[in-house]
C-alpha cells in the first residue's frame, strides 16, 4: 500500500499549492476569481491524469513483477486453469489479488492473509506447503511459492464432493460368523434350533436391512454382507452393536452362540477385498470370537469387541486329524528344531519337551532351541535340577546352533506363540522353509509367513494341554517321561494360575493324562515354591497397589526397583484374589532399559486388547507389553490412558434399534 499513500501525499501537497496561489493572487491585487478558478481547473485535471497514469503504471509494475516471479507463460496457464493469486509485504498483508478471487467477491487487499482462510497461518508456522480452508461455504486449497510473497489459490468444492462422495461410496465386504451354531446344531433338539432361529439369526438379517446391507446366508452359521463406507461409519460408531444383543440373547435362551465378523475396505479389486474378508474372520475366530476384525488395505488389522472368553471348538476328531498331519510332515522331514518364544516359561519348555519326545518315538532327531532368548528363572531351577534326566534325552542348542546344523528338508516347529517378533530363534524362522506352529494364544496380525500347519486353539488354556491330547492320539506307546509329563503339569499349573482362570473340562483330561505318564504333584508345587528374596519382593509390588475404576488394581512399581518377569507375573495374580477386583496390572523395570507391564485378568476384562492397544499382547486373560527407553511412571501414565479409553468403551451400549 505504499504506492496509495505517496498519491495521497502529493495530492495534499498540490492541493496545498493552490491555495498558496489563490491567496497571493488576492493579496497582490490580481482578483480576478474567475482567472483563479480556471488555472486551478487546469491544475486539478492534470492531477487527476497523473494519479490516472500513476495507478495503472503501478498495476503494470506490479503485473511485471508478477510475471517475473512466475514466467508469462505460468502466469497464463494459472488463469486459464483459475487458480487464484494474492501477494503480500512483509507484514503479511495483502497487496494485490487476481481476477480468480474479485469474480468470487473476496476482497482482500489491505487485509491479513489470514482474514481469507485461518489455516493459511500453518503455511508460515509449520513445514507445509498446502493448506484446505473453507470460505463463504466454499472449499479452497491454498499453496504457497518458496522464496515469493505469493499464495496459489484453487477452488476445490467441486472435487471435494466428488471425492467425499466417492468415499461414501467406497465398497465394503463384510462376513458373519455364528460362533459354535454348527456344533449345537448337530446336538440340540429342534425346539432349540428354533429358538437360535427366532432369537438369534432373525435379528442379525433385521440389523443388517435396518442398515441397508445386502445380506446373504452362504450356510447355516455364516453370512456375506456387502455394504457401503458410509454406512460402515455408521456400525462403527455404533460400535457393532449385534455382538452385545446376540451375546445377551444368547445367555437369555442358555445358548453358548456369539458372533465373529469381518470388515475389508480400501481397495477396488474384488477379489483381494474377498481374500482379506476371508482372512479376517479366521483372525477373529482364531482370536476367541466375538469381536470384530476390519482392515483398510495398506493399513493394520483393528480388532472390536472381545467381551467374552473363547470357548472350546476343538473336537477330539479335529484333534486326531491333527496328530495324523503333524505325524505325516515330521516323516516327510528331515531333522525337527523346536523353538519357543523369548524369556522361555513351563508352557513354552513342557510344549517343546513334549514335541521333542514325539518326533524321536518316530526315529526322528529332534532339536530344542532353548540356548537363547532366556530363560524364566523358576524354570531354570527346575531345568538344572533336572538336567542330568532331560540331557540324556533331549539336545538344547542355541539359535547360531541351529542356523548351522538347519538344512532345506528340515523342519521347524514353534510352539507357545505364533509372533516371529516373540521367538527366541527369530532367523531360524526366516531360514526355514517348513514350520508348523502348535499355539494356545489369540491369533494376532503378526504370523509366522506361510507355515505348512497351523493349530492354533486360544480355548486351550496352555500349549501343554494341546500336546497332551495330540500325543496321546499318536500312534504307538507314549515317549513321555516322568520329569517331562511334571514340567508340562507345571506349565498347565502356571497358565492357569492354579486352576483358577482358563480352565475347561479338557484341561483336567488333559492332567489325568499327565498322571498316567507319571507327574509328580508335589514335587511339582516344590518348584513353584517362593525364595523369601521373591516373597520380599512380592511384597514390594504389592506396596505400590492402587485400586482404579472399583474394580481394577495396578501396581506401579518404583522405576529403581528391578523385577523379574515372574515376579510381575507372580504379583499381578496375587492382587486378584483381592475381593471385586476383576483385572490387574503390574508396571516396573525389567532391566536397565526395558520396562514393562503384566497384566492378568478373572476373564471379564479382556487384557489383551488393553495391552493391544498399547503395542502388546497375550491372551484374554493374560497379556503383557514391554517398552524401551521409557521410566515406569511414563508407562503408567499410557496404562491408565488405555484403561480409560477401554472402560469409555465400555459403557456405550447400544441396544435400542435392536430390542
Amino acid at each position: 500500500m505504499k504506492y496509495m499513500e505517496n498519491i495521497k501525499l502529493q495530492v495534499a501537497m498540490v492541493l496545498m499549492l493552490e491555495v498558496v496561489a489563490l491567496i497571493l493572487l488576492v493579496a497582490l491585487g490580481m482578483g480576478d476569481i474567475a482567472f483563479a478558478l480556471v488555472i486551478i481547473l487546469v491544475v486539478n485535471a492534470t492531477l487527476v491524469l497523473w494519479i490516472l497514469y500513476t495507478v495503472q503504471n503501478e498495476k503494470e509494475n506490479r503485473s511485471i513483477d508478477i510475471s517475473r516471479i512466475l514466467g508469462k507463460e505460468a502466469k497464463g496457464a494459472l488463469e486459464y486453469g483459475q487458480v487464484g493469486i494474492l501477494t503480500y509485504n512483509d507484514q503479511y498483508e495483502v497487496t494485490w489479488v487476481s481476477n480468480f478471487l474479485l469474480e468470487r467477491d473476496i476482497q482482500l487487499v489491505g487485509k491479513k492473509v489470514t482474514a481469507f482462510i485461518k489455516q493459511v497461518e500453518e503455511l508460515f508456522q509449520g513445514d507445509r506447503d498446502t493448506v484446505i480452508g473453507t470460505y463463504n461455504k466454499r472449499v479452497y486449497e491454498v499453496s504457497r511459492k518458496d522464496q515469493a510473497h505469493v499464495l496459489f489459490i484453487r477452488d476445490i468444492t467441486s472435487y471435494n464432493e466428488l471425492k467425499a462422495n466417492y468415499e461414501k461410496e467406497s465398497l465394503v465386504v463384510g462376513m458373519i460368523h455364528m460362533d459354535n451354531y454348527s456344533d449345537i446344531q448337530a446336538f440340540e433338539d429342534e425346539t432349540t434350533l428354533t429358538n437360535i432361529n427366532l432369537n438369534l439369526r432373525q435379528p442379525i438379517v433385521d440389523w443388517a436391512k435396518d442398515h441397508q446391507i445386502v445380506i446373504r446366508r452362504l450356510r447355516s452359521d455364516r453370512f456375506f454382507l456387502v455394504l457401503n463406507e458410509e454406512i460402515f461409519k455408521k456400525i462403527l460408531d455404533e460400535k457393532f452393536d449385534i455382538l452385545t444383543y446376540v451375546r445377551k440373547k444368547a445367555a437369555e435362551i442358555d445358548v453358548n452362540i456369539t458372533l465373529s465378523m469381518s470388515f475389508a475396505r480400501g481397495h477396488t479389486e474384488l477379489r483381494e477385498l474377498d481374500t482379506m474378508v476371508n482372512d479376517l474372520l479366521e483372525l477373529a475366530q482364531s482370536r476367541g470370537g466375538d469381536q470384530v476384525a476390519v482392515k483398510e488395505s495398506g493399513d493394520d488389522v483393528k480388532y472390536y469387541g472381545g467381551k467374552s472368553e473363547a470357548t472350546s471348538t476343538r473336537s477330539r476328531v479335529r484333534v486326531r486329524v491333527m496328530a495324523q498331519a503333524i505325524k505325516e510332515i515330521v516323516m516327510e522331514s528331515g531333522n525337527i528344531f523346536i523353538s519357543g518364544h523369548k524369556e522361555m516359561d513351563f508352557d513354552c519348555m513342557g510344549a517343546n519337551l513334549a514335541i521333542s519326545s514325539m518326533v524321536q518315538s518316530y526315529g526322528k532327531k529332534a532339536y530344542i532351541v532353548s540356548k537363547s532368548g532366556g530363560i524364566e528363572s523358576h524354570l531354570q531351577e527346575a531345568m538344572n535340577y533336572y538336567d542330568a534326566h532331560l540331557s540324556e534325552r533331549h539336545i538344547f542348542i542355541s539359535e547360531d546352533e541351529a542356523l548351522k546344523l538347519m538344512r532345506k528338508n528340515d523342519l521347524l516347529i514353534v510352539a507357545d506363540y505364533h509372533n516371529p517378533s516373540q521367538s527366541n530363534a527369530p532367523k531360524l524362522i526366516d531360514k526355514s522353509e517348513r514350520v508348523i506352529v502348535i499355539d494356545h494364544h489369540r491369533r494376532g496380525p503378526d504370523f509366522v509367513k506361510k507355515p505348512i500347519l497351523v493349530y492354533l486353539e486360544s480355548s486351550a488354556s496352555s500349549t501343554c494341554e494341546l500336546l497332551s491330547e495330540l500325543i496321546a492320539y499318536q500312534p504307538g506307546k507314549s515317549n513321555i517321561s516322568e520329569v517331562e509329563a511334571t514340567i508340562m503339569y507345571l506349565g498347565i499349573l502356571v497358565d492357569t494360575n492354579r486352576f483358577k482362570m482358563r480352565t475347561g473340562f479338557r484341561t483336567f483330561e488333559a492332567c489325568a493324562q499327565l498322571k498316567k505318564w507319571g507327574v509328580d504333584p508335589i514335587e511339582a508345587e516344590s518348584l513353584l515354591k517362593e525364595s523369601y528374596d521373591e516373597f520380599e519382593s512380592k511384597i514390594k509390588v504389592l506396596k505400590y497397589s492402587k485400586m482404579v475404576n472399583d474394580n481394577l488394581i495396578v501396581s506401579c512399581v518404583d522405576d529403581s526397583e528391578v523385577l523379574t518377569r515372574s515376579l510381575m507375573s507372580i504379583g499381578a495374580d496375587s492382587m486378584l484374589s483381592v475381593k471385586n477386583v476383576e483385572a490387574s496390572f503390574v508396571v516396573g523395570r525389567i532391566d536397565e532399559t526395558h520396562v514393562a507391564i503384566s497384566a492378568r485378568s478373572k476373564g471379564v476384562v479382556n487384557v489383551q486388547v488393553i495391552m493391544e492397544a498399547m503395542q502388546g499382547g497375550g491372551h484374554f486373560t493374560a497379556a503383557a507389553v514391554q517398552r524401551e527407553n521409557m521410566t515406569t511412571d511414563e508407562l503408567c501414565e499410557e496404562l491408565y490412558e488405555a484403561l480409560k479409553k477401554y472402560l469409555d468403551e465400555e459403557d456405550l451400549v447400544y441396544e435400542s434399534n435392536l430390542a
